[in-house]
């Protein structure tokens, strides 16, 4: 999508803090972290929320989770733990209509979130 702000993160018009990418997905260190570590995952192909994903996308799903884990390791909170999370629809908390999960991790996080 031509106005998206994640397309536009993909199509190197707006910087990012890039920590991870390869052919399907881009992760990038959150502006506003919630967290000591805060990290997006986002698919390069826009998918505008979990809402829209299909069985075509189970690979994309599943190497999704494996980015994050893998970047958890990376950051020191894989032992400690930390938080995946995905916001769907206005009422999940979704601020950006492209699929996108935040790694959250460096501290203890509290529950229930929000």
């Amino acid at each position: 999508m031509e106005d998206c702000i994640f397309c536009k993160i993909i199509r190197r018009e707006i910087p990012c803090d890039k920590v991870y990418e390869d052919e399907k997905v881009l992760a990038f260190r959150d502006i506003n972290p919630e967290a000591p570590v805060h990290i997006i995952i986002i698919p390069k192909r826009h998918i505008a929320s979990l809402n829209e994903v299909s069985k075509e996308d189970l690979e994309l799903l599943s190497h999704i989770l494996l980015v994050a884990k893998n970047i958890a390791s990376e950051n020191k909170i894989a032992e400690t733990g930390y938080r995946l999370v995905n916001n769907c629809g206005t009422d999940g908390g979704q601020t950006v209509p492209h699929l996108h999960f935040h790694i959250l991790g460096g501290r203890s996080l509290g529950w229930p979130p929000g």
